[in-house]
């Protein structure tokens, strides 16, 4: 079986209620299109990756019956997950969906899972400072981890410090903030 490329578009926060409902951070512009009800998704790892159940080699397939805003995110159910107990071991996985069922990012965006591997390079000398190696969704919105000779450092990715990402080039034109690598 040939596994799809996937992207995350949500992860479990915590179960919430009796009935194996679960509070989701939702990591998609088009949430009520892609986790619709009776839409798809797969079960992801706990840093992002598709699961795939070693008996079956398969991934697990979840289908949505219900999504409903909730504090900056969603409560979430599904037809596989009928309790509490069950819900309870979704802490903190990715809810993946295959990168071919997404609509194209616009120029000069990004799928978040992308980010791993591209280049950081300074706009102003066009000298490459290093790969990103990971990112973090925060409330402010992403922070990029990229490594350098020196040692890791991060970024916030706003419009202030990243300027320019070609997804082809896989590489980000970025301005870092003074004193950042001193």
């Amino acid at each position: 079986m040939t596994l799809p490329d996937c992207a995350s578009v949500g992860r479990v926060r915590r179960p919430h209620g009796v009935r194996g409902e679960l509070g989701v951070q939702v990591m998609t512009d088009e949430p009520d299109a892609i986790l619709a009800p009776g839409s798809r998704v797969f079960q992801g790892t706990h840093d992002g990756a598709l699961f795939v159940d070693p008996r079956t080699k398969a991934p697990r397939e979840l289908t949505v019956t219900g999504i409903r805003p909730f504090k900056e995110g969603a409560l979430m159910t599904f037809a596989e997950i009928a309790d509490r107990n069950e819900a309870e071991k979704w802490n903190g996985r990715h809810l993946m969906v295959p990168v071919e069922e997404l609509a194209e990012p616009e120029e000069g965006e990004v799928f978040a899972h992308e980010l791993v591997g591209m280049l950081l390079v300074d706009r102003a000398s066009q000298r490459p400072l290093g790969p990103v190696v990971e990112f973090y969704e925060l409330p402010q919105g992403l922070l990029l981890e990229f490594r350098t000779e020196a040692g890791l450092f991060s970024l916030p990715f706003v419009d202030e410090f990243v300027h320019e990402v070609d997804r082809e080039g896989k590489r980000i034109e970025v301005t870092l903030p003074d004193g950042l690598l001193t």
